[in-house]
């Protein structure tokens, strides 16, 4: 299989750099797959767990928003937050999601109506994450 570039940055530092096979990304309008040779684009991404495939090993990073990039260069992701798996603190990002519905009934209008979002997408990673798949 063919192999292209692919950059995983987040403020905190660069996650991820290196040749992989496929990524499949969390895109706001739905996720997306890259392999060597996809045409170019840029999308918005949601709160969601990117895979990264290299030697047919997948590697799940959990991302939290952001945006994709794809060149003739390869993809780059530039993500609000990236963590992988191994690293989450899963009681943490369960108090994250707590403290999101605790907060819903300050919200009103198109406000409430994107916090609902974000927490929908919080709770399919959560729920991702108590699947046997990813353990």
């Amino acid at each position: 299989m063919a192999t292209f570039h692919f950059d995983l940055v987040s403020p905190e530092k660069l996650t991820f750099s290196g040749d992989v096979d496929q990524v499949d990304v969390p895109g706001v309008e739905g996720d997306f797959g890259v392999l060597a040779g996809h045409a170019p684009v840029v999308a918005a991404i949601r709160p969601g767990i990117l895979t990264i495939t290299t030697g047919g090993t997948p590697q799940k990073i959990i991302v939290l928003g952001g945006l994709a990039e794809v060149s003739e260069k390869g993809l780059t992701v530039l993500a609000d937050v990236a963590t992988s798996i191994q690293e989450l603190d899963r009681a943490q990002f369960a108090d994250t999601i707590a403290s999101m519905e605790a907060k819903l009934a300050e919200k009103e209008g198109s406000e409430l109506d994107k916090a609902i979002e974000r927490l929908d997408h919080f709770k399919s990673i959560q729920s991702q994450l108590n699947t046997t798949a990813l353990h």
